[in-house]
């Protein structure tokens, strides 16, 4: 993963989306006690890939190495939209 992050030209913020990836696992089970820790950590992982495909598209990967980030995007955005109906009725 260092190569990575020193290919994408971002080395320096490979330990914190680490510990942000972290939390946001952490924050959806902890979800399952207290909900608005479940819609916190699904939006925030989801801007987290969002910025993974913006990082992907602008170093001119391919499709085939951007759609996992996009994937786990747009899941988790839908994760988020699903916890805040749910939470609001």
């Amino acid at each position: 993963m260092m190569e990575e992050f020193i290919r994408y030209g971002i080395p320096k913020f490979r330990k914190l989306t680490g510990v942000l990836q972290l939390l946001g696992a952490l924050g959806i089970i902890v979800g399952f006690w207290m909900d608005y820790f479940q819609i916190l950590s699904t939006f925030g992982l989801s801007l987290l890939m969002l910025f993974g495909v913006i990082t992907r598209i602008k170093i001119k990967d391919g499709l085939m190495k951007t759609i996992p980030a996009l994937f786990y995007c747009l899941l988790n955005g839908y994760l988020c939209f699903e916890l805040i109906l749910n939470f609001m009725g």
